[in-house]
Formats: C-alpha cells, structure tokens, sequence
C-alpha cells in the first residue's frame, strides 16, 4: 500500500456494480484472551489468503480500530463471490467461523457483526482531498476530481 498523499481533489472510479462489506469484532470481556484472540487474529488470515486470489473478488479492504472494536471495510466485485468465500470448507473463513461459534458461542465474551451493502452504478460518490488513496479509491482507481465531478451530485450521477 501506498501511504503517499495526493495532494488535491480526487474521487474514486469503480466499473460495474460491487458490494461494501462491513465485518468486526467487538471484545466485550478482554481478560478472556484465550476467547477474543483466535476471531481477532483470523481476519488478516483471511486477507491475506484473498490478496493470494484475487479471483476470489475482493477488490480491497482496510481495517479499523476504536475502542473495544475493530473493524474492517470491505469491497467486492459480487455478493456472490462474497458468500462463496463465507461458505467454501477450503477457504479460511467457515472453518474460523465454525471455532468462533464452538468457542464463544453466545457467552458474549466476544461480539461480531457484518452489513452488506450492494452498489450499483450512479449510487456512490466519494471525495478524498489531500490524502493518500484508500477505500473505493484503492479498490478502484484514483481519478482527479474535475469540473464535471466537482460536486457530490455530480459524482453521484456522473456513471
């Protein structure tokens, strides 16, 4: 990734529809290490083995923390792709999601939640002044914000 700043205006470009994925862990009891440390460390597992496949449709992803949360943004080329992933026994998530739930279960030691988000064209805008790119931007591309996309109405209907 590249922490770079770009200096001035920029919007994010995106091809076709895609899906915003929002999953995260909450640790509601953190001196229960031993129930809070497998789900917190099968998340970058699970990137990292998506990055290995891009096939797979994970555009990009960022992680979060606040609090007792951490959470991470995620974009997809398809809901499908994204329930293939969730489902398949040889990809790294149902195995991890099968432990979480033998292990905690509903203790509420530890908490998670997912959205689901399915965008379609002309039904996002974004603006990124002065940072470095992140987000749509990187699952995308990174475009110069220009005088027919200087306002969020224009970015939102200029597909």
């Amino acid at each position: 990734m590249d922490h770079r700043i770009q200096t001035g205006r920029y919007t994010a470009r995106i091809d076709g529809d895609f899906v915003v994925f929002l999953i995260g862990i909450r640790i509601n009891k953190i001196w229960k290490i031993h129930k809070w440390i497998g789900p917190f460390l099968a998340m970058p597992r699970m990137l990292r083995e998506l990055k290995l496949h891009p096939d797979k449709g994970l555009l990009g992803a960022r992680i979060s923390m606040g609090g007792r949360t951490v959470t991470v943004v995620q974009y997809w080329r398809s809901f499908d792709q994204l329930e293939a992933f969730a489902k398949n026994p040889n990809d790294p998530h149902l195995p991890a999601w099968k432990a979480f739930n033998r292990r905690v279960g509903a203790s509420g030691d530890v908490g998670v939640y997912h959205e689901t988000y399915r965008i379609g064209i002309g039904r996002h805008e974004s603006i990124y002044s002065n940072m470095p790119v992140m987000g749509l931007a990187e699952a995308g591309s990174s475009v110069v914000v220009g005088k027919h996309s200087d306002t969020a109405r224009a970015r939102i209907t200029a597909e």
